[in-house]
């Protein structure tokens, strides 16, 4: 049977998180808290008293696809935004210990 659009978007983004993206970058934890702690020191160096989590580095990076589908359409942007809401969910997770 035809895979329908979103199962192979979804499938695409899966593929990524579980399988090149987690061996080109390493853990998916740590390499999140890795990016959180220089985001939280750029926003402290300009003046920003916010602290970020691991689990914002997903989400905004989702908000950042979903912001360039907004000017222009490519698959690519709904594939990832996927995959990083996957690894939201992933990062959630595994912080209550799960």
């Amino acid at each position: 049977t035809r895979m329908n659009k979103a199962a192979s978007t979804l499938n695409a983004a899966a593929s990524l998180v579980a399988g090149s993206r987690n061996e080109d970058y390493g853990d998916i934890l740590e390499t999140h808290k890795r990016i959180v702690g220089m985001w939280n020191a750029y926003l402290k160096a300009k003046g920003h008293c916010g602290k970020l989590g691991a689990i914002d580095v997903p989400i905004m990076m989702a908000l950042l696809k979903i912001a360039r589908e907004a000017g222009k359409h490519k698959d690519d942007n709904f594939i990832d935004a996927a995959g990083y809401i996957g690894v939201a969910a992933e990062i959630e997770s595994r912080e209550r210990g799960e």
